[in-house]
């Protein structure tokens, strides 16, 4: 009886059969609902310690070898690469400095990209993070307004970064911040005064302390919606910031700049060698201060690269090329079911005609590809079916049928 007594109690808590919920039986003992649930959160915990971010564990690359496992993941932009491979690599080296007897400092070098929807801005990004294995969040300034106004406090841009490195203070002061679409908070006019500009040039000051490196009082959660939590203090100096931002229309001010124009035919002789058809590559600090953005964020994001636009070679390279392109990954959801899916090269090369034809850059073509597969999607599973052919005629098919094609230019 004393041992039949023991097998109706927790082994680990003494409660008895009576006083838990789940009495769980094992070989020798029993478990209740409660140990097993702390149990599950302490073995959580631990897991979580071995896979945090480690300033040990960053693979700090040279920049060739960071160029290199880029290349792998987005295809052509050579320029920005090597512009970004030696502000990752400088920043992470200044990371790991030692103050010698002449006391240089290095600074950070945060970065700002220009380019076209679609180019790869945000990619370029995550990729690097990926590799280097530290803390990364996107954020979308167009939210961002100026404390006491409808949208997200400039703080929120770190609240996720502590989010994303769990919340281990000290990972996330190594962290990337991406801000994108930068370009949506430039100065509305040329005269500030007369009236406020909440979410432009009001979220360009906010963001000074942090570009250039201050402690930021964060909230975890954050700010609006939880006014009664504990703030958390973060030090900036030491997170990268890259900021992207299509910046459209700004090749005219380039063109005046170059004392020659984007469209027409008059221009000056000495301005024939210049690329019309290109001219973000001629970007500079001016411009962006011509655009809109004020001078003491553009002296807190040194580092300007420009990415080239999309052309149908590049395009046709990214359909396939990559890791994890989206033809590739089309492929695989298709093997899982056993089926093995191929594509005309006529196909593939439609996709990308009609990705330049819409405007969509590189994110347009799984759009496309979508709109061509999502039949072929539905129905394959259901069906017996080995092999499935995506020809031009099909493709074709499709597409048309689809309400993509409303996206087409006029």
């Amino acid at each position: 009886m004393p041992k039949k007594s023991n097998m109706d109690k927790c082994s680990f808590c003494g409660r008895e059969k009576k006083n838990v919920d789940l009495l769980i039986a094992g070989i020798d003992g029993h478990i209740c609902e409660r140990c097993a649930e702390q149990a599950y959160s302490i073995i959580k915990e631990e897991v979580k310690k071995d896979d945090s971010f480690d300033l040990n564990s960053v693979k700090l690359l040279k920049p060739r070898e960071i160029k290199g496992f880029v290349d792998q993941y987005v295809i052509g932009q050579d320029q920005a690469k090597k512009i970004l491979a030696v502000s990752v690599y400088n920043h992470y080296k200044r990371l790991t400095q030692r103050i010698d007897d002449d006391e240089t400092e290095i600074e950070k070098s945060n970065i700002i990209l220009v380019g076209e929807t679609g180019t790869g801005k945000t990619l370029l990004a995550r990729t690097i993070a990926k590799m280097l294995h530290v803390p990364f969040t996107i954020v979308d300034a167009t939210i961002l307004t100026e404390a006491g106004y409808v949208g997200e406090d400039i703080e929120s841009l770190l609240t996720r970064l502590l989010q994303a490195a769990d919340y281990n203070v000290e990972a996330a002061q190594r962290g990337i911040v991406f801000i994108d679409e930068i370009d949506k908070i430039a100065r509305k006019g040329d005269n500030p005064s007369i009236t406020r500009d909440v979410s432009g040039e009001g979220v360009q000051q906010g963001l000074l302390k942090l570009l250039e490196g201050s402690i930021v009082n964060v909230p975890p959660q954050g700010g609006r919606k939880h006014p009664e939590q504990k703030l958390i203090p973060l030090d900036t100096k030491d997170i990268l910031f890259i900021c992207g931002g299509a910046f459209d229309g700004i090749e005219r001010k380039i063109a005046n700049r170059l004392n020659t124009k984007v469209i027409g035919y008059s221009a000056a002789k000495n301005s024939d060698r210049i690329e019309r058809e290109n001219m973000l590559q001629y970007i500079s600090p001016q411009d962006l201060k011509s655009f809109g953005l004020i001078p003491e964020i553009i002296g807190r994001l040194p580092v300007l690269t420009y990415l080239d636009p999309l052309d149908k070679k590049t395009l046709r390279n990214i359909l396939t090329e990559p890791k994890n392109s989206v033809i590739k990954q089309y492929k695989k959801l298709f093997k899982i079911d056993g089926i093995t899916l191929e594509f005309e090269e006529d196909a593939l090369q439609y996709v990308v005609d009609k990705a330049i034809e819409y405007k969509l850059g590189a994110r347009g073509l799984r759009s496309i590809c979508e709109s061509i597969m999502n039949d072929a999607m539905f129905d394959s599973p259901s069906e017996k079916i080995d092999n499935l052919f995506v020809s031009l005629e099909y493709a074709e098919g499709k597409l048309n049928r689809s309400n993509i094609q409303r996206l087409k230019a006029s």
